[in-house]
């Protein structure tokens, strides 16, 4: 026992242990190191399809495909759905789903036209009424939600049905057209660079809420809440309002998604927006395999919506029907799920 004890205490005996402690901490060092190009890799591998995608359409249909015409089309005709989606992933950053957005935006757009066609409201009264509306509904799906604790999935769903029976209902199934020509010309009549202002606002949108994620205290809250919601609680964080908040948030963008798609089109009907919904979860779900892999992004989404369309619209500029649309939409959020899986759990195994 006491020869054990010497050949402990010994600098020899104690030369190797420290040997090995210095190598393991080198080797998160160097492990990271080798992490890097695969991170990057990972980080740009949607751009670098979507630029791709571009080139070969471009080849192929140099005619209509590789216009400016088309460019302006492509980037103009996505901006509902890239503010959309922009205000779906803040629910999803913080951990929770909003079914309802699709029907939001027809909620909202229907509120416009039948205020200002049918009613003869002023267009920005109009306009304020259906912003309120989305954010009474999104007070509804968090105090649901978080106060009675029904997962988000199931009351957004039902609240999405509900309002698309409204919808139907005060629409007496009929669409609403002669929307204030004021409210098309700041959204489509009005352009910069050829772009309707709508593609501005969209990218002006996702600044907001890249800056919000990246440098604020109440970004960096919502993603902790989203990561491990005990943490956050133990944390000091008031975790139920900045779940009511997300979705507050979520809706309130699908209500302004309304605005611009009452602004477009100059009508509504009991349908509109309902389209949106598959589109927003597939863009939301592949932007989160890109710029920051494996977390939900703004930058990330904006890519991801008009790489879908670019897709979209070069097969149908090759004579595909409108059935490949569907086809694209359904596919890629299937994808996109099954990759943004594949990276968490590579992220967890890895420590990040």
């Amino acid at each position: 026992m006491t020869t054990a004890r010497k050949d402990v205490d010994t600098p020899e005996a104690a030369g190797p242990p420290a040997a090995d402690t210095a190598t393991t901490a080198a080797d998160p060092a160097e492990k990271a190191a080798r992490r890097r190009p695969t991170g990057r890799l990972e980080a740009m591998a949607l751009p670098l399809t979507w630029l791709a995608v571009i080139i070969v359409f471009s080849i192929l249909e140099t005619d209509t495909f590789f216009t400016s015409a088309n460019a302006a089309s492509i980037l103009a005709s996505q901006a509902v759905l890239v503010v959309v989606t922009l205000g779906l992933i803040v629910p999803l950053i913080a951990g929770d789903f909003d079914l309802s957005i699709g029907a939001v935006v027809g909620m909202s757009a229907l509120i416009i036209a039948i205020l200002n066609v049918q009613q003869g409201w002023n267009i920005w009264a109009a306009i304020l009424v259906a912003l309120i509306a989305g954010i009474a509904v999104g007070l509804v799906n968090g105090a649901l939600t978080v106060l009675l604790g029904i997962d988000s999935l199931i009351v957004t769903l039902g609240m999405s049905t509900l309002l698309a029976g409204v919808a139907l209902w005060i629409s007496g199934a009929n669409t609403i057209t002669g929307v204030d020509q004021t409210l098309i010309d700041i959204v489509i009549s009005y352009r910069l660079f050829g772009i309707p202002l709508e593609f501005y606002y969209a990218i002006i949108f996702a600044l907001i809420l890249w800056y919000v994620f990246a440098f604020t205290p109440l970004g960096q809250r919502l993603l902790v809440v989203g990561r491990n919601r005990e943490v956050a609680r133990l944390s000091g964080m008031r975790v139920s309002t900045l779940r009511i908040g997300a979705l507050v948030t979520s809706a309130f963008v699908a209500a302004l998604g309304g605005v611009l798609i009452a602004g477009t089109s100059g009508s509504a009907g009991p349908t509109t927006g309902l389209d949106l919904l598959l589109p927003a979860f597939a863009a939301a779900f592949l932007g989160s395999t890109t710029i920051k892999p494996g977390r939900f992004n703004p930058w990330g989404t904006v890519i991801a919506v008009y790489f879908l369309v670019t897709g979209i619209t070069g097969l149908q500029l090759l004579g595909l029907q409108s059935f490949v649309q569907n086809i694209f939409y359904g596919g890629a959020l299937i994808l996109a799920v099954s990759f943004s899986q594949i990276i968490r759990r590579r992220r967890m195994k890895r420590g990040i």
